[in-house]
């Protein structure tokens, strides 16, 4: 039975998600630390946060809004992580874990 936001499935792929994209992140060139390493943690954040929050919503209409805008920040990662992976940041095959979480 599902009781909290932590108990979905989406949910919990998403907080994994989190957690390897900080961790691969963090090892972006300095010159990153307020550009691409930011957005992309804000955006892998906004996934899991929008996930928690439409699940507290009454109505189906806005659990929808909110269940769209975190695969919106899905795509955004999706985006930002061939960005990272293009300019040398991560490598191929760590792309490509990150990639189908």
């Amino acid at each position: 039975m599902i009781k909290s936001f932590t108990d979905l499935d989406a949910w919990k792929e998403g907080h994994k998600l989190v957690l390897s994209i900080y961790k691969c992140s963090t090892k972006f060139p300095d010159s990153e630390r307020f550009g691409l390493s930011n957005q992309i943690q804000r955006a892998v954040v906004s996934i899991t946060s929008n996930i928690s929050e439409g699940f507290s919503r009454n109505s189906d209409k806005e659990k929808l809004n909110f269940f769209y805008t975190a695969l919106g920040s899905l795509t955004e990662v999706q985006n930002q992580l061939l960005i990272a992976r293009d300019l040398g940041y991560i490598a191929k095959e760590l792309f490509k874990d990150l990639a189908v979480q």
